[in-house]
């Protein structure tokens, strides 16, 4: 059993008294939650069936709460709602030592409807189900989304390739909820922004931790990360530019996940500045070596750079980790032009943090400005969208904020200079606002903000 650390007082056991019809005869089944890294075939976490048949797992002593999943050993194979569709996390807060008693409703590879249901809009495409990694002997699926004038307008787009990416357009196949790319681009599309070309991989299963650090951890793995940035450089940013109408520069370029696919977008960065020029570094694991540190400085400062880090105040370690370094960042010269980073006070390690904070992070690294495009959109930011309990204003100067509901009526006037952060209170709370942003630059910004 996999070793935990610290302070660790109860124990609780996991017993799956029912399992669906179609599970196989004796299948393997994995626990995979946040306590370890969401490895969906993690043997150390491996359930044992016991004498009465079913299936048991006792897990490490600790304390606080935990998410979880079920699976048959990868993410094609987790746990299902009962017909193929996305089910939500499980969750449990240690108390005294419990036994937890579950049932497992079905599986998404195997209900009907083989686990294709699907919330991607109409622009995005399977460009391959099994996409070939030479480099690893291994095969992937990628997704592509275009952008809506794609075919109506001979523009040549930037370029932005994001990890896990059962998770970036479809809560059909992610194994904790979506990032909703695909809705937040065709908003910022309908509102002016230029577009980009998104392409996602999925994360290898028991082989994601490997694959997204060329560092290893002794606990957890990792070491393959080199290979894996060789396999989008050397095979599929090439087929990518073959077949669209990419900008094919660094500038033009960029790479994102969260958690440990913000660890192999920093390293993909560094390790290779002159095909990534920009990255988003979402709740990175800065945690998992302390060879971040040491690469980064060695690699030393990459001139037209833009970094955009994120952690979730909630996140703890990860957000400390991300706080130093930022910190590390600024003493190697990068400027406010060139490396950004945001703590959110409710941030959490999910898929609904960084899908909120999405938006904001790509209008930063790929400013509309940046494609001969300057409007309001480009010059004032209004996030995250949708919100829980505040709102975000960037510009430059004095700005007046008002806030309606949606029948227009006006519920909050505020004055804000550069930038500030607006309280909604219970008051001012509902489904939809709008937001009027007005600077002293004669710039303005109207947006309905959604809860």
């Amino acid at each position: 059993m996999a070793a935990f650390n610290t302070g660790l007082k109860a124990q609780v056991s996991i017993h799956i008294q029912n399992l669906s019809e179609n599970t196989p005869q004796d299948a393997p089944i994995y626990f995979a939650g946040n306590i370890n890294n969401w490895n969906s075939g993690d043997t150390a976490f491996l359930l044992e069936i016991r004498g009465d048949g079913d299936y048991w797992i006792d897990l490490p002593p600790g304390n606080g709460g935990i998410e979880y999943k079920f699976t048959r050993g990868s993410w094609e194979t987790v746990e299902s709602n009962g017909s193929g569709g996305f089910r939500p996390n499980r969750s449990y807060t240690y108390g005294n030592g419990d036994t937890l008693h579950l049932d497992i409703l079905g599986w998404e590879d195997l209900d009907s409807g083989g686990g294709t249901n699907t919330t991607a809009n109409e622009q995005v495409m399977i460009l391959d189900d099994a996409f070939e990694i030479p480099q690893l002997g291994r095969n992937r699926r990628i997704w592509v989304y275009l952008p809506q004038d794609y075919e109506t307008s001979n523009k040549n787009y930037p370029v932005l390739y994001m990890h896990d990416g059962q998770n970036v357009f479809n809560a059909g196949t992610s194994f904790s909820g979506e990032w909703k790319v695909d809705e937040t681009l065709t908003q910022l599309e309908n509102d002016g922004y230029y577009g980009i070309i998104v392409v996602a991989i999925d994360n290898g299963g028991s082989h994601r931790i490997d694959e997204y650090s060329p560092f290893t951890n002794p606990q957890y793995g990792g070491g393959e990360g080199d290979q894996y940035l060789d396999f989008i450089i050397e095979d599929l940013k090439p087929t990518i530019d073959s077949l669209f109408r990419t900008l094919k520069t660094a500038k033009h370029t960029g790479i994102m996940g969260s958690s440990m696919g913000g660890l192999i977008s920093h390293y993909g960065h560094f390790r290779h500045p002159e095909v990534f020029g920009k990255a988003g570094i979402f709740s990175p694991s800065y945690w998992f070596s302390q060879e971040y540190i040491s690469y980064t400085e060695e690699a030393g400062k990459t001139n037209g750079a833009r970094l955009y880090l994120l952690a979730g105040a909630k996140e703890s370690t990860i957000a400390s980790g991300t706080q130093s370094m930022f910190n590390q960042l600024v003493q190697m010269g990068y400027s406010d032009e060139e490396v950004r980073m945001l703590i959110q006070a409710d941030g959490e390690h999910s898929e609904w943090f960084w899908a909120r904070e999405f938006e904001a992070a790509l209008i930063w690294l790929f400013p509309n400005e940046d494609y001969g495009i300057s409007n309001s959109e480009s010059e004032l930011l209004i996030y995250p969208n949708p919100t829980k309990d505040s709102i975000r204003i960037e510009g430059s100067g004095k700005m007046d904020v008002s806030i309606f509901s949606i029948e227009g009526k006006l519920l909050k006037k505020e004055q804000i200079e550069n930038s500030g952060l607006i309280q909604l209170t219970n008051q001012i709370r509902s489904g939809q606002l709008i937001i009027l942003v007005e600077s002293e630059t004669g710039r303005t910004l109207r947006k309905v903000l959604s809860f």
